[in-house]
């Protein structure tokens, strides 16, 4: 936090040092989209900047939403965003194979991206409500189930197997925050290893196809297997130092196929090497770090159950993407959020920030009234 003799008090309130880390974040991804674009600003670089910079004016205004305004808004925005799930799985744009977009004319908008967020939250207030004692007791536990298998079945129809796996870990998180017993996880894991074989038949073939490549990458390595096997031979051919700054040959000979989204890891990781890599890795973490420090401090359940889950919402986004172009996970669609190019993981990275923010400076205020 900024000395107020500095700038203006509300100003001096924001914490600066998140902001400025988020940013660094964000200028590592625009200078690699810069490069992966053959050292041009456009298609993808000057668009991601002005993405970035609007959602994190957008994150900064959030900052200043009081809790019990959060929490009130909390069901009817969970309810309307269903009902978005909805229209998109009866009606919704269909591109590149998949359903997953509203074309309201002037914007395509993508709801399961607002569920990322709004799961966490409405989970946060439905354990508040519930009385401490009652944690364990099974109307304290399938209302939550339902409320996270909706939209996941809604979001897994699309299909979108990355959405949906980021919005069941992030709801199953604050379940487990809450309290719910271990047995439910475990009961829980046990069926869905015995539903497997039911759940690949029901798979897409281009799914079917990610899950053996993810097991056996050679078996294809110029079909289904190419995306992961050339995002190592990108990771490795960058050693310790990289090939320095716009000499990727992976990317700028198009070997590497999405190296502006889902493989961006890899694209960067090639021109700065593993030092570069584990900088990045570790600025993530400093955001995490950060999250889980405002879960620490909070005073509220909801704050508490909020400010984590929001917090493992970012882990998962970094975690699954990492161990996806590093060949540890199935490819599932999952970007880097602020590197990889596009709009609606910023966003929803932002929203995630920008409560955080919020929740961070109600701790602050009731601290000075003190």
């Amino acid at each position: 936090m900024i000395s107020s003799a500095i700038i203006p008090q509300p100003l001096a309130r924001l914490p600066w040092r998140l902001i400025f880390l988020v940013a660094g974040i964000a200028g590592i991804g625009i200078i690699t989209l810069y490069s992966a674009a053959g050292g041009s600003a456009q298609p993808w670089a000057l668009k991601q900047g002005l993405t970035i910079l609007f959602f994190l004016t957008l994150a900064i205004g959030m900052s200043w939403i009081r809790e019990d305004t959060i929490k009130m808004l909390v069901f009817p925005a969970y309810a309307a965003i269903i009902l978005m799930l909805i229209l998109v799985d009866a009606m919704g744009f269909v591109g590149k194979g998949a359903q997953r977009w509203l074309d309201l004319g002037f914007i395509r908008l993508q709801p399961s991206e607002f569920m990322k967020p709004a799961i966490v939250l409405v989970l946060a207030r439905f354990y508040e409500l519930i009385p401490a004692g009652s944690i364990r007791q099974w109307r304290a536990i399938w209302p939550a189930a339902l409320m996270i298998g909706v939209p996941w079945a809604l979001i897994l129809v699309q299909p979108d197997l990355g959405t949906a796996t980021m919005v069941l870990l992030s709801g199953l998180t604050v379940m487990f925050l809450a309290g719910v017993p271990m047995w439910i996880f475990l009961g829980g894991g046990g069926v869905l290893a015995a539903a497997l074989p039911i759940v690949y038949s029901m798979m897409h073939d281009y799914q079917r196809k990610r899950v053996l490549i993810f097991l056996d990458p050679e078996s294809d390595p110029l079909g289904a297997g190419y995306h992961i096997t050339q995002s190592k031979i990108a990771i490795g051919s960058g050693g310790i130092w990289g090939k320095g700054y716009l000499n990727g040959s992976q990317s700028h000979l198009d070997y590497l196929p999405e190296g502006h989204t889902d493989f961006v890891f890899a694209t960067m990781v090639e021109e700065w090497g593993l030092l570069g890599g584990v900088l990045l890795i570790f600025a993530f973490a400093m955001v995490v770090r950060w999250g889980m420090k405002v879960a620490a401090n909070s005073r509220s359940r909801f704050a508490q159950l909020s400010a984590a889950g929001l917090t493992a919402t970012i882990f998962f986004y970094v975690t699954i993407n990492l161990m996806m172009v590093m060949g540890l996970a199935p490819v599932v669609g999952v970007p880097l959020p602020l590197v990889s190019w596009g709009g609606s993981a910023v966003m929803t990275i932002m929203i995630c920030l920008g409560i955080l923010m919020a929740l961070e400076r109600q701790q602050r205020t009731k601290t000075s009234l003190r």
